[in-house]
């Protein structure tokens, strides 16, 4: 009987010493202020102060712009958490780092939720509807800066670039393309175009001689009829003689009528 209490007595109490500190270290946990993981949104300060101005009040377009540019804020965090979310979950995992940076990133997503709804909620009180498309419309705006901020910064790195590494190659100027002309009729108002016309007026074409006939412009002429010998055969005084074939179909018509 002994051997069976000691096991279930060692047990119990390992398993009560477990929630025993699991209860005082999340208390403990509970009450202690971690570093935030973003340090502070100036974007959201900056419309606040704006919202709360009275004296003169600020102008709704600028609290339009206001809000925009605290969603582009807020979407640029929302990217950032969810690239350093995985990371620093494998980190953790590994030991490489505290609970305390984990925590800060936990509590970090739950004030950008909250931050989001409030977002959405300025957004409707302006215009019905706008709050599901603001973060759409900041998203692009962020777009926007990147690609203007890479052309504006193109000829000031291309110029380091070449003080690093040089020029690649020398330049060549290339000459300019010619147009190809086309042998074809002269276009109208051309002095050739008018003493083509003058010809084809006169019977000829420019360069024959007169009275000869011109020839169509592909070389084609039309084939000549020509009497087929079947049908009938015409005799040197102007009379027609008939075919062996058509005499014979004569005689039978005459051997049916009797």
């Amino acid at each position: 009987m002994a051997s069976v209490l000691v096991p279930v007595l060692y047990v119990g109490i390992v398993i009560s010493s477990l929630l025993l500190f699991s209860h005082f270290y999340r208390k403990r946990s509970a009450g202690k202020l971690y570093e935030p993981y973003f340090s502070s949104h100036p974007e959201r300060d900056v419309y606040i102060s704006l919202l709360q101005k009275t004296d003169p009040p600020a102008h709704e377009a600028l609290l339009k712009a206001a809000l925009v540019r605290r969603a582009m804020t807020d979407v640029s965090r929302v990217v950032r958490l969810r690239e350093d979310k995985p990371a620093l979950q494998n980190l953790l995992q590994k030991g490489s780092i505290g609970d305390d940076l984990w925590n800060s990133l936990l509590q970090a997503e739950k004030e950008l939720e909250a931050e989001i709804m409030e977002v959405v909620a300025e957004a409707n009180t302006f215009v019905e509807g706008w709050g599901s498309i603001i973060f759409q419309s900041a998203g692009e705006m962020i777009a926007n800066e990147k690609i203007r901020t890479l052309y504006e910064e193109t000829p000031a790195s291309r110029g380091i670039k070449e003080q690093k590494y040089g020029k690649v190659g020398a330049k060549i100027d290339l000459p300019l393309p010619q147009p190809v002309l086309m042998p074809g009729p002269p276009p109208p108002g051309h002095p050739a175009h008018a003493a083509a016309l003058a010809a084809a007026a006169a019977g000829g074409a420019p360069g024959s001689a007169p009275g000869t006939p011109v020839k169509p412009p592909n070389s084609l002429i039309p084939p000549r009829a020509s009497s087929t010998k079947a049908e009938s055969v015409a005799s040197s005084d102007g009379e027609s003689h008939d075919t062996p074939s058509t005499s014979k179909s004569s005689k039978k018509r005459g051997k049916k009528r009797k």
